[in-house]
């Protein structure tokens, strides 16, 4: 029964997610090609902080709602109610914190921007609790239709406004319409009551699990936002626009494999979090699919670099292909690791999860203050690359070995036929570039061919084939 759950649960949210994704593609091509590379590094530099005020106001209390499963209606009000204080607060604190920020990087711009993010982060923090409890009834169909229906609003109003000359401020309006939109329809689908007076006591059943993971997500925050923060102050605003575009299309695999799944997960397989063999075991069945998929797209964005920036935003670009091209070897990492954090929530460990989330900060960070001493984007593109595969190895021995108290070793040599199989991509890809093409989409063709033919083969000869077809029956 709850198999069937994840199936169906995993269908309704990739249906929603690859239309999303499409949409998305095709809506931030054609901002591309109106705003310029400084309007994007503008918004990229407060966006930074609008992460972490979000992830501050969070607290932890969206997967510990998921993860109680003593909750009451009256206790799901009491934490609404005080999440919307929080909201309030949040709002006021950054639209205040958005002067000295000005005042940093010597921009007064910001003191507009963030005041009307402040905006943006009341909705995002009022619908944490809608949108989480949505998820622990498993409304996946609600959440779908929502998510296609905000996309297309919030960036035909940026579209709209870019065509009329008002550069960043367009991204800025994308911003605010989706979270507003995001918190009336979630809102709207389970009318949680507002108390002016609310009991603490429901606040304190969910504590023991969201200090934990409210500690790993602001670490997780400057682990994904120091290069933005570094970059934006210490080689400029169009540095950081072309790095933040390339980083943005490495995360697409990341966000749109990976964010297809997890979403489900642990609303799911949170009833069984003392079950670890059961977690596990279904667990794998996903880390496999990923880690195929992810391969097969980290190696063809990195010999197709040019092709895919070239298509998805123009000739301008240009300089963020040599950035796209190392940050594309980490995609593999990226996509495998990203679903860990959903594991982690459903055995009820985010204590481990906080703790493995430390060590790869202190790993990211590294890497960012290397590549920023040399005052050049492609050299932290390529130390990220490093870091965030070497992350993976981190991450997974505290899941795998210390959390699920499973076969580290025999969980690494369940990738060894993907190696192999890279192997032979990779192979194809060197042959592919022998082949020159004026037209750069036929060129992404032709690429795309030459590789996907052997990752073909690779699936065939290492019997790897079996998975993909039995998740397409699924």
């Amino acid at each position: 029964m709850k198999e069937m759950s994840i199936k169906r649960a995993a269908m309704i949210n990739a249906a929603a997610s690859y239309i999303c994704v499409f949409l998305q593609l095709v809506f931030n091509g054609i901002l591309a090609r109106i705003l310029a590379p400084g309007d994007y590094g503008v918004v990229a530099v407060v966006s930074v902080f609008t992460s972490f005020f979000t992830v501050m106001s969070n607290m932890g209390m969206g997967p510990a709602i998921i993860q109680n499963k003593q909750l009451t209606d009256d206790d799901i009000s009491n934490i609404f109610s005080f999440n919307f204080y929080v909201a309030i607060a949040t709002a006021i604190i950054f639209a205040v914190f958005s002067v000295p920020l000005s005042k940093f990087y010597n921009n007064s711009i910001y003191i507009a921007i963030g005041g009307m993010l402040a905006i943006s982060l009341f909705f995002h923090t009022i619908n944490i609790v809608p949108h989480s409890y949505l998820l622990k009834q498993k409304r996946f169909m609600a959440i779908g239709i929502r998510m296609v229906v905000v996309t297309v609003t919030s960036y035909s109003v940026a579209i709209v406004l870019a065509c009329l000359g008002y550069k960043y401020y367009a991204l800025v309006w994308q911003a605010i319409i989706y979270a507003l939109v995001s918190f009336a329809w979630n809102y709207a689908s389970i009318r949680v009551k507002l108390k002016m007076k609310f009991s603490f006591s429901s606040i304190k059943k969910i504590f023991s699990f969201s200090v934990f993971q409210m500690g790993y997500s602001v670490i997780n925050y400057f682990s994904k936002n120091l290069d933005n923060l570094i970059i934006g102050k210490f080689i400029g605003d169009s540095a950081l626009g072309y790095y933040d575009k390339a980083y943005k299309v490495t995360l697409y695999p990341q966000n749109n494999l990976t964010n297809v799944i997890t979403p489900t997960i642990h609303p799911i397989l949170s009833s069984h979090q003392n079950d670890k063999q059961y977690i596990y075991e279904r667990y794998m069945n996903i880390v496999k699919i990923l880690s195929l998929l992810g391969m097969f797209i980290g190696i063809y964005c990195y010999f197709a670099s040019e092709e895919v920036i070239g298509i998805l935003f123009g000739s301008q670009w240009g300089k963020s292909v040599p950035c796209i091209a190392m940050l594309s070897l980490s995609i593999w990492a990226q996509v495998v690791t990203a679903s860990a954090q959903s594991i982690f929530q459903s055995a009820g460990n985010p204590k481990n999860m906080f703790i493995s989330g430390i060590l790869t900060t202190v790993m990211t960070a590294a890497a960012i203050i290397a590549g920023v001493i040399e005052r050049d984007i492609v050299k932290i593109s390529l130390y990220l690359t490093i870091a965030f595969n070497i992350n993976f190895f981190m991450t997974y021995y505290f899941l795998v070995k210390k959390t699920l108290g499973m076969s580290y070793t025999g969980f690494l040599k369940s990738f060894l036929p993907d190696l192999a199989i890279s192997i032979i991509v990779a192979a194809a890809g060197f042959l592919s570039q022998c082949f020159v093409f004026d037209n750069i989409l036929l060129s992404a063709v032709v690429k795309g061919l030459c590789m996907g033919a052997a990752y073909i083969i690779g699936l065939i000869v290492f019997k790897q084939y079996k998975i993909l077809i039995s998740f397409i029956k699924k």
